[in-house]
């Protein structure tokens, strides 16, 4: 005798096992990064995968605390978007669902650093 249980729910995604940029997220991120770098603002980055959250850190020296963080959350999709720039107090800047329009708070502050 065989028995088919059949659950009214449908299938959930498989919840991945790291969080990490897409080429696509990446192109606006390392464009930004290679202005500030040129202006000579920014000297390092870090990239990190985590279970929930993918995050670019962006250094002025190596061995420093990073200045700025841009995070990548799925999580927050559906609520207040799921990218975030993270200021160096742990603050965050700017929060949203398009990346582009997150990272127009750091294009303000390359413009300020080439006027300077």
């Amino acid at each position: 005798m065989t028995f088919h249980i059949h659950s009214s729910q449908p299938p959930t995604d498989p919840v991945p096992e790291q969080i990490a940029f897409h080429r696509t997220e990446l192109a606006p991120i390392l464009s930004l990064y290679g202005r500030m770098v040129a202006a000579g603002e920014w000297r390092d980055y870090g990239i990190s995968c985590l279970r929930e959250v993918a995050v670019f850190s962006i250094f002025r020296r190596t061995a420093e605390m990073p200045l700025y963080r841009i995070e990548k959350r799925p999580k927050l999709r559906m609520k207040q978007g799921m990218y975030a720039v993270i200021g160096p107090n742990g603050q965050v800047l700017r929060r949203g669902h398009d990346l582009s329009a997150v990272l127009r708070v750091l294009e303000r502050k390359f413009i300020k650093a080439v006027e300077n």
